[in-house]
């Protein structure tokens, strides 16, 4: 374990997922690749998430190459790190065993080194197979706390599940606070317990979506949580994650030695502001937001005053803190936070991929009341955590409620929550709304839901476009998306 906390960069992954709609090509991130490589960043996070489905759906990429080719430029998968959907994989609902199993062992194999595995329910059925398939590649682990609120998300019911992952084999825990929702009194109280309860390495992952969460890493510093999830500009704050360059000047003035180059950070930082101007269009903050941030630019005064506060560990002080902070990154020209993600609980992903499909819909004056009709209906779906799967089916049940009245129109992912199919939900769901959506002689489920899965590797496949173990195994997990894009990669089509 380290006596500072160290710094993870998640630029070419969750940066440009949170900020780009994922669409940041093999090409662009190797340019600057191998000088992010030499920064001194303890891990690169590089693969999972959206990525692999982006890659096939909407850049005609093979991920596996993707990966391989990371492999490559870093020589080796130490500081690799995926993100993987527990039992989900990278996809939306859960897999077959065997597929996970053998998916896992794929990307262990050619190039993941550290697997972060979350659950959306943080239902630990569903991160068992996944744990023990990346221990058995070889692979390290990263148990995952799909940070939220609710009330029955206590800071002790966080401890208490973090207790099972470290007990279950996890390496590392992190703190995965995807929409920004750990406002800064609660991570006292977190940050406290979880270094006294929890002897494995932790991270701190959150998004700057609210204005509190480089706040929130300045205290994870101070309270010497290991690792620090950050992006670099323009790639950071905003819905994305706190800008390296801010903490930089953070850890110099806490007297931590963070390890960094910052020169070679501000030349990967020119050449993002290229590629950010590249994928302007799926961008909603290009234009309005974004400088580039030198060191001097920081003023290093604020900084001062705001550690003063953080290192009081008094929630009073904390409170005064929060708007010195936002104050000093609006000074930098990041993007304005937006208090109501503390209701409406949307990730940074989910958000930049939100606007988009209400604008592709024609229907962006009512991202407002899809917002604010988000809440009520995670509550009826028993306060399920909003990250992938299950943020995209209660933004996408929300948007229906808006537009053609309230549970009128049901998604069958939507049911498949009040049936159990994803997992054991953290509190009952609403049962009058199970009483709209459900029929009579639906089955709620009881196990583990993989459990009711047959084995899917053990049938023939005899498919022109299935060239490769790999190939089978994205179009097992993808379906059509797949077939069309190795269709494609194969001159079939």
């Amino acid at each position: 374990m380290t006596t500072n906390s160290q710094f993870v960069d998640v630029t070419l992954r969750d940066g440009h997922q949170s900020l780009a709609a994922t669409r940041m090509t093999t090409a662009q991130a190797m340019r600057v690749l191998p000088m992010i490589n030499d920064a001194g960043f303890a891990a690169l996070e590089l693969w999972g998430g959206a990525t692999l489905d982006s890659c096939i759906r909407f850049l005609d990429e093979d991920p596996w190459e993707r990966l391989v080719t990371f492999k490559e430029t870093l020589g080796g998968s130490e500081k690799i790190r995926c993100l993987l959907r527990g039992q989900n994989l990278f996809g939306y609902q859960p897999a077959a065993d065997d597929l996970v199993i053998s998916f896992v062992k794929e990307a262990v194999v050619n190039g993941v080194g550290l697997m972060r595995i979350f659950d959306a329910l943080n239902d630990f059925r569903n991160l068992q197979i996944p744990i023990l398939a990346t221990k058995a590649a070889g692979g390290r682990v990263e148990g995952t706390l799909s940070y939220t609120t609710s009330p029955v998300h206590t800071t002790d019911y966080f401890i208490d599940f973090a207790k099972k992952l470290e007990a279950e084999g996890s390496d590392q825990i992190a703190i995965k606070d995807m929409a920004g929702l750990l406002y800064p009194t609660d991570a006292l109280d977190l940050f406290k317990g979880l270094k006294q309860n929890i002897s494995a390495p932790i991270t701190f992952h959150s998004h700057s979506t609210t204005g509190v969460a480089t706040l929130s890493a300045v205290m994870a510093m101070h309270h010497k949580l290991d690792y620090i999830d950050t992006a670099i500009t323009p790639f950071s704050e905003g819905t994305s994650h706190p800008a390296i360059e801010v903490l930089i000047v953070f850890a110099e003035e806490m007297g931590i030695d963070h390890g960094l180059d910052k020169a070679l950070i501000l030349k990967i930082q020119a050449e993002l502001f290229n590629i950010f101007a590249e994928l302007k269009k799926f961008i909603p903050a290009y234009g309005k937001f974004y400088r580039p941030v030198r060191y001097e630019d920081i003023d290093r005064k604020q900084v001062n005053q705001i550690i003063e506060l953080v290192v009081k560990d008094d929630k009073a002080a904390i409170e005064q803190a929060i708007p010195l902070m936002r104050r000093l990154l609006a000074d930098l020209n990041y993007p304005d936070y937006d208090d109501k993600i503390f209701e409406a609980q949307v990730p940074g992903g989910m958000l930049s991929n939100l606007y988009n499909q209400m604008k592709e819909m024609g229907q962006l004056e009512l991202m407002d009341q899809v917002l604010a009709e988000i809440p009520q209906v995670r509550a009826d779906a028993g306060y399920v955590p909003l990250v992938t799967p299950t943020s995209q089916i209660v933004g996408s049940q929300a948007a229906f409620n808006v537009m053609n009245g309230r549970y009128t129109l049901v998604s069958e992912p939507f049911k498949m929550i009040f049936r159990g199919e994803f997992g054991r939900t953290p509190a009952p769901v609403n049962p009058d709304v199970a009483a709209l959506v459900l029929d009579p002689d639906d089955e709620i489920k009881r196990y583990r839901p993989a459990s009711y899965l047959l084995p899917v590797l053990e049938d023939q496949y005899d498919l022109p476009f299935v060239k490769t173990h790999k190939d089978l195994l994205l179009y097992l997990l993808f379906g059509q998306a797949a077939e069309t894009f190795l269709q494609k990669k194969y001159g079939l089509s």
